[in-house]
């Protein structure tokens, strides 16, 4: 796998492309779950679109925010691997990617996730810790949690 990150501004159109389209066809189509998928957050300048290429192909993706954009820490979310690539261990790859990318951009601020409950033990593997109890985002079950900061080098 080979990692990119860039923010909105840096992505020539393709690559918008690309990672909007699999946005959408897994978030909107695959989950049937009508919503905004974009928003303004994608184009904030601090924001970090983190892309994972495999043979060209965008096998992986997630999109970083700063602390007090979604939560009081930095967060990650839109959390996707491409259907064709959900063989592997790409995700743990992908999370570890994105937790390295947050302590590097704000190293004394907790990271927070907006998790579909069904993924809680995943992201349990990695150090987060629920914070809420499970609500209905946009019709789906999620949880938040938290990776607080004396955690992340263990990660």
């Amino acid at each position: 796998m080979e990692w990119q990150q860039a923010t909105f501004d840096a992505l020539d159109t393709r690559t918008l492309f690309t990672l909007m389209k699999l946005r959408v066809d897994v978030f909107v189509v695959e989950q049937a779950c009508a919503y905004p998928e974009l928003d303004t957050h994608d184009t904030a300048s601090d924001t970090v679109h983190l892309m994972g290429w495999l043979n060209g192909e965008l096998a992986a993706y997630a999109r970083i925010l700063a602390p007090g954009v979604s939560y009081s820490g930095s967060s990650i979310g839109r959390v996707i691997i491409a259907p064709t690539h959900r063989n592997g261990q790409w995700g743990h790859q992908l999370v570890r990617q994105a937790i390295q990318v947050c302590q590097q951009q704000w190293p004394e601020q907790n990271i927070e996730i907006g998790a579909q409950a069904h993924l809680q033990r995943f992201y349990q593997k990695h150090g987060f810790v629920a914070f809420s109890d499970v609500y209905l985002e946009d019709g789906i079950p999620h949880i938040d949690m938290r990776l607080a900061v004396s955690e992340t080098s263990a990660v």
